[in-house]
């Protein structure tokens, strides 16, 4: 089982930037393919952005150019670099394996994006 801990959101104005990290614990992390996934209110929870345990990365349509996914497998850490951060960014955070598995959900990180 993978534990995970997502930091980094907060309030940004539209344009800005954030980065988020996703801390991961219990189990051989390289080996998983991660993602990071949003869920604005009232919505579905949906992805954002994976990479495999080799690096290779894919991106929802919305974020393509703006959102960067990266992990350092010695830390176990997986991140996510945010530029010009439109309103339609504000969500909870979460990251988890690809696919997701119900158990290793955390509690996400807010990100807020408003003037």
């Amino acid at each position: 089982q993978l534990s995970l801990v997502e930091s980094g959101g907060g309030l940004v104005q539209p344009g800005g930037s954030l980065r988020l990290s996703c801390a991961a614990s219990g189990s051989i992390f390289s080996i998983y393919a991660m993602g990071w996934y949003r869920q604005a209110p009232g919505k579905q929870r949906d992805l954002v952005a994976r990479i495999a345990g080799g690096g290779s990365t894919n991106y929802a349509d919305s974020v393509k150019g703006r959102f960067t996914i990266s992990r350092d497998n010695a830390k176990k850490l997986v991140y996510l670099q945010m530029d010009s951060l439109k309103p339609a960014g504000t969500a909870v955070y979460y990251c988890n394996k690809f696919p997701p598995v119900a158990d290793s959900w955390g509690q996400g990180t807010q990100v807020t994006v408003s003037s």
